[in-house]
Order: C-alpha cells, then sequence, then structure tokens
C-alpha cells in the first residue's frame, strides 16, 4: 500500500518541547490570570478534571469542547457566563507569550517542506485537549499556520482524544484516506504509536521522545528530526511507499 499523507504530532515532535513541565507552568499562568477573586486550586483541579472526562469520553457525538465544557459547568460552582471570558482572555493574550517554555528550531518547516516536495498530503494530530487559539499559537512558535496543513485537530471539531483509535480514525474520515495510507509521526509511545493499531504506519521520534512503559505499540522507524527529515527528503523506511 502507497503511503500518501504523513500525520505530524506537535509538541514534542514538530515543536520541540518537554510536554511535562510546559503543562505545568502554563497551570501556573493561568491561575495567575484568573487571579485572587477564585479559589485558584480548586479551579485548575477543575480544569484538570474536565480535560480527564474529553480523554476518557467514548461519546462520538459530542465534541471534546462540548464534553469539557459539560464537567466544568456540572462540577463548578461558577457560572461559565463569569470564567469564559478569562479563559478566552488568557488564550488570547497571555498564552501566545509562553513561546520561552518551548524550544522551536527550523526542522519543523524543513520537513513540511520536504514532505509537501515529496507530494505527501500532511495533517497536524496534536491532542485535541486545547482551544483553536493555543493550537494555532503553538503552529505560530514554529513559523507556520494551519493554512500549511489539510487539517490541525482542534478540541472545538474533534471527538475523542489520544490514545484513543477513535481519534485517529476520525481523521482518516476528515482526510477521506484508509489508516494505511498514513504514516504517524510522534514522540510519544502510548499516544502516538498506537495509531498502529489502525495499520497506520508509525516514526517514532526520539529528540523528545516519551514513553510511559506500558502499554507498548509497534514502531516501524525511529530517529531524531534530522532522520525523520532524511527519510522523508528520500522517500525512504516507511515513507517507500
Amino acid at each position: 500500500m502507497t503511503v500518501s499523507t504523513i500525520l505530524f504530532d506537535l509538541d514534542g515532535t514538530l515543536l520541540e518541547m518537554q510536554t511535562e513541565p510546559f503543562v505545568k507552568s502554563y497551570l501556573v499562568e493561568v491561575g495567575r490570570h484568573v487571579g485572587d477573586k477564585y479559589d485558584t486550586e480548586k479551579l485548575l483541579a477543575l480544569v484538570w478534571d474536565a480535560t480527564k472526562a474529553m480523554i476518557m469520553n467514548q461519546e462520538p457525538d459530542k465534541t471534546n469542547e462540548q464534553v469539557f465544557i459539560e464537567h466544568f459547568t456540572e462540577h463548578s460552582e461558577w457560572d461559565r457566563e463569569e470564567i469564559w471570558p478569562l479563559f478566552d482572555s488568557f488564550y488570547r493574550d497571555v498564552f501566545p507569550t509562553l513561546s520561552h517554555l518551548t524550544y522551536p528550531s527550523p526542522w519543523a518547516k524543513q520537513i513540511i517542506a520536504a514532505a509537501k516536495e515529496q507530494g505527501f498530503r500532511v495533517a497536524v494530530a496534536t491532542n485535541p485537549v486545547f482551544p483553536r487559539d493555543a493550537i494555532h499559537h503553538r503552529l505560530a512558535w514554529i513559523g507556520m499556520s494551519p493554512d500549511d496543513f489539510e487539517l490541525v485537530t482542534v478540541y472545538e471539531e474533534s471527538h475523542f482524544t489520544k490514545p484513543n483509535p477513535g481519534y485517529y480514525n476520525e481523521i482518516c474520515q476528515k482526510l477521506g484516506v484508509e489508516p494505511t495510507d498514513c504514516v504517524m509521526v510522534g514522540n510519544h509511545m502510548q499516544e502516538d504509536m498506537v495509531a498502529s493499531k489502525l495499520g497506520m504506519k508509525t516514526f517514532l521520534v526520539t529528540n523528545w521522545m516519551e514513553d510511559r512503559g506500558e502499554p507498548q505499540y509497534q514502531v516501524d522507524q525511529r530517529g531524531s528530526l534530522e532522520e525523520l527529515f532524511t527519510a522523508i527528503s528520500e522517500k525512504s523506511g516507511v515513507f517507500a511507499g
């Protein structure tokens, strides 16, 4: 089966970073933005629980955004109309300033350019637990925009998250491809390599690799961002078709 489409993870792959320290700092900034008017610890715990609800969700008719909002409002002592403007202003004004927590390099643009030169379709398969604005800001940190890809997964439009195989199935449906037409490129053994269960080829990026130990999934090829660039440029390994 000829590979036609490459799905790229964002955090730790195209955008070089360590996810856990980033998320911790991000939550600190959310708390700082919300200020003393609210019980910050309680609010952040609720945000985290609502995020977990998205990850556990199995209802295909609800977007991740809907699941998040439903869980948050059901368990919150505050009105959504009171809190959401604070979230919106955080993603608009504060989140763009967090690029110093990441390590953007030229590899991302070079890799995507090489993939397009070789005729591959490209999509960003980033875990859609963030709003559209936050994901688009992170693309900007690597000098790219949603227009550079056929699809960028965001929580407003996705119905599952990683590591649910349904997340990858939904991408394939939107792109009109079969899983066997795709290579999933990512740095996370559990969240990205799970795509192999659907028949996707996989490339594990090792620069900022994450592996929680179990479960383990099939890795067809692994290497650094430089080795990924070479493999795509030469249409070798999993990209050979």
